[in-house]
């Protein structure tokens, strides 16, 4: 019978039916007599786990594969006593393998329980690479090594010259991620090639390649996915939808995406994951031009970056998400709303970007220079627009170049010397004469 508080009955784990299924590793039927024993729908269930509903169904109903890092974290959110889950759980099968529990194949759960054991605890044979086809513990750290050090060549360097590179790896990835399947080493290989996509999306963004951005935007979220990995699934999503916001300017596109991405991310996730979908979310009502909605995103992203659990990022996320960067999201809302003196206010308060990141520091400078527009302080504004727009030429990012166009389409003010100057650069780009003085 279900429990009216909530409070799973001392003797459930002792149940046939449940004893056979942690014997089994089974845990569809786990799962659901969690469910049933508490009274809870499958809503409190997902609420529960804080995962989306859709993927607790998949779950439940046997759809789903899970990962023994996932078994875990279930196991723990609903008191499941991991003693007596039968998974073979040694140090290297969670920590280095992660062997996917499959919950269709039931019936060869306890041959699959005796055979992780077995592999966990006698050495490895010589030349077990070559049966999985080159890929071992140590490929998906080495691709997400190369990834990690082009992302810190992009703060100094050119798109063009990185995307090479970039595409290729991708390429490797998404070889090895091939050779990795039926492996127990796919799990991290699709996160390593979710990583490489996302970076080689950014690439075709700032070369202004839209369609091949979006391309491999969708591909790392599928990948992400593929690793089931909740939190990688939310960063690539919350970055397309930054995408087309901001770089494609479809804000109502922009607006779905992220709270796709809030559904999966759930209610109870970290503190920095939640704050940056809800800046990027402010984004995109500003964008759409409703100041209320802005405004109350903005709000919630302050909230969670006060709470005292937002010390830690967690990965994919490296550094904490903090005052400062809210105040720099505060400060593009303003100027998307046309609100100059709040947004030069913001901008103040807001942390600029390492000068290393030059790139980053000219996107900056551009939306700057709209506030002091919008304010009338015109020459202050075509500076930091001249000053964007020669870091631009010097990387070759159409990015830049092509949010400093914006900028100059969009002043309406009066003519001046230094209206004049910007428009005899963006000239010279497009007829290739070389500017005098």
């Amino acid at each position: 019978m279900p429990q009216p508080d909530g409070v799973l009955p001392n003797d459930l784990w002792t149940r046939p039916r449940m004893a056979a299924a942690l014997a089994t590793c089974d845990m569809p039927t786990i799962i659901e007599g969690v469910r049933v024993a508490r009274g809870w729908s499958q809503g409190d269930l997902a609420r529960a786990l804080t995962y989306s509903q859709s993927w607790v169904s998949r779950v439940v109903n046997g759809q789903q594969s899970l990962t023994v890092s996932q078994v875990h974290d279930l196991a723990q959110r609903l008191e499941i006593p991991l003693h007596l889950l039968r998974f073979g759980g040694t140090g290297r099968q969670e920590g280095h393998t992660r062997k996917a529990v499959n919950p269709t194949r039931r019936r060869d759960s306890s041959r699959a329980v005796a055979g992780s054991t077995l592999l966990a605890t006698a050495p490895r044979p010589t030349g077990e690479h070559e049966e999985y086809h080159g890929v071992n513990e140590t490929t998906a750290p080495a691709l997400r090594s190369i990834t990690g050090g082009q992302r810190r060549m992009d703060a100094t360097s050119s798109a063009r010259h990185l995307l090479p590179g970039a595409a290729a790896h991708v390429h490797l990835a998404e070889q090895m991620l091939g050779n990795a399947r039926g492996t127990p080493f796919h799990t991290e290989l699709s996160a390593a090639a979710s990583e490489a996509s996302g970076f080689a999306a950014w690439l075709n963004a700032d070369l202004g390649d839209m369609g091949s951005a979006r391309m491999h935007y969708r591909t790392a979220v599928v990948r992400a996915r593929q690793a089931g990995m909740r939190l990688l699934d939310v960063y690539m999503l919350g970055s397309l939808a930054a995408f087309e916001i901001d770089v494609a300017e479809d804000p109502e596109l922009g607006l779905g995406l992220v709270q796709e991405a809030e559904h999966v991310l759930g209610p109870s996730a970290h503190p920095t994951a939640r704050a940056w979908l809800a800046c990027i979310s402010a984004l995109a009502h500003a964008g759409t031009g409703d100041r209320v909605c802005a405004a109350r995103a903005i709000r919630h992203a302050e909230r969670e970056v006060a709470s005292p659990d937002n010390a830690q990022p967690p990965w994919p996320w490296v550094f904490a998400f903090d005052e400062a960067k809210v105040a720099g999201y505060r400060a593009l809302v303003g100027v998307r709303l046309r609100s100059p003196h709040e947004a030069r206010a913001a901008f103040a308060e807001a942390v600029a970007p390492s000068p290393r990141n030059v790139k980053q520091s000219a996107l900056l400078k551009v939306e700057l220079a709209s506030a002091h527009a919008e304010a009338g302080d015109v020459d202050e504004a075509f500076r930091l627009a001249r000053e964007a727009l020669a870091t631009g030429v010097r990387f070759g990012s159409e990015r830049v170049v092509g949010r400093v166009r914006s900028f100059r389409r969009r002043y309406r003010g009066p003519g001046a010397l230094c209206v004049e100057d910007l428009d005899n650069r963006l000239s010279s780009l497009v007829t290739g004469t070389p500017i005098r003085g």
